[in-house]
């Protein structure tokens, strides 16, 4: 019969999330360097994360944000519908204010960027772990500044495409509605932002988070 000692079973157990095999590792091996973290998986993709967190039931699940496919917003909800007791902390380059609100609504406890030094990620985990909501300081100063998303996922669906340099007839044609429905919606984000044109309404909306 296997035993486990107290040590072993008392640990803290990690499932990363990073569509970057070099972060995965990177953070992998740092991480597990700590006496009292186990890193016992990991996921390539937002759309794998919850699969692997239903199979592995870690205790903290480090989520990036922008990966191909689900990103880690939509994973992060996931996730905690497949292994209701984990906890997310979000690791991320992109320390934009709209992603870290869009984060916590969808029920992270934590938002840290990836340059965050090694001991520190460790105790942020080791907080997220302990129930408490650890948040980058500056970029949640940032978010009271910059307010709440104000567009629908309608608006964001839209606008998104428009950044990509689509017509509004190519956009209807993707998202099932009519040419003059797209460039209504079009024109509420342009007129939510308060930008120029839909070029300068998906540029800032990018920069901020909201799409």
């Amino acid at each position: 019969m296997t035993t486990t000692s107290t040590n072993e079973s008392s640990k803290i157990r990690l499932l990363l999330v990073d569509d970057q095999a070099l972060v995965r590792g990177a953070l992998g091996a740092l991480l597990g360097l700590e006496p009292d973290l186990e890193v016992v998986g990991f996921a390539a993709s937002g759309g794998e994360a919850a699969a692997v967190a239903a199979d592995l039931r870690p205790d903290v699940c480090l989520m990036d944000i922008q990966m191909p496919g689900t990103d880690g917003i939509v994973a992060t909800r996931a996730v905690l519908g497949a292994a209701p007791s984990a906890r997310v902390l979000i690791v991320t380059t992109f320390a934009k204010p709209g992603y870290l609100r869009a984060a916590l609504e969808a029920g992270a406890s934590g938002f840290v960027v990836k340059d965050t030094p090694a001991d520190k990620l460790a105790d942020a985990v080791r907080r997220v772990h302990a129930g408490h909501r650890v948040v980058d300081p500056e970029l949640a100063e940032a978010s009271l500044f910059e307010g709440a998303n104000p567009l629908t996922e309608r608006e964001r669906q839209v606008l998104r495409r428009a950044g990509e340099g689509l017509s509004a007839p190519a956009i209807a044609a993707e998202v099932f509605l009519s040419a003059g429905t797209v460039r209504n919606v079009l024109s509420a984000a342009i007129g939510k932002i308060g930008a120029k044109n839909r070029t300068a309404a998906a540029r800032i909306a990018h920069d901020k988070g909201w799409l």
